[in-house]
């Protein structure tokens, strides 16, 4: 895994660089801090998972052709959905289902691409599979 990889060379680094007593004091710190953002992250990932409307987006984006008609500008599959056509599906006003997308994609579950004045969005799949194996852990 990378980021075991990178923490494995910073304590190396860190053990040729500092003096012994203070390693003990700088891994602690690390895993701390390595902790606080797997945690962290999981939180916000909960959080944004915690709405129906955001299940729904989730679920839609899933399979975009059968949700959603097709665009002028980007292809639903490869570039997303515009985020217009989200606010229109879920009833609610464009900066509310902003709201919504963002939440999702602070959370890492999609992702936003601009296409002219618009965004699109897309779930990421690789970390949806990330998010079940976590919460099948716990």
């Amino acid at each position: 895994m990378p980021g075991n990889e990178r923490l494995k060379n910073l304590d190396i680094a860190l053990r040729e660089l500092s003096p012994p007593a203070l390693v003990g004091e700088l891994q602690i710190i690390i895993y701390f801090g390595t902790w606080l953002i797997v945690y962290m992250k999981l939180d916000v990932v909960l959080h944004a998972l915690a709405n129906e409307r955001r299940l729904r987006i989730l679920e839609w984006l899933k399979e975009p052709r059968r949700h959603f008609p097709p665009q002028v500008d980007g292809d639903l599959v490869k570039d997303g959905v515009c985020s217009c056509f989200i606010a229109r599906k879920l009833k609610i006003t464009q900066p509310s289902a902003s709201e919504h997308l963002n939440m999702l994609a602070d959370a890492g579950l999609i992702r936003g691409k601009k296409i002219k004045q618009w965004t699109f969005y897309k779930r990421d799949e690789r970390a949806m599979r990330r998010i079940k194996e976590k919460l099948a852990g716990v």
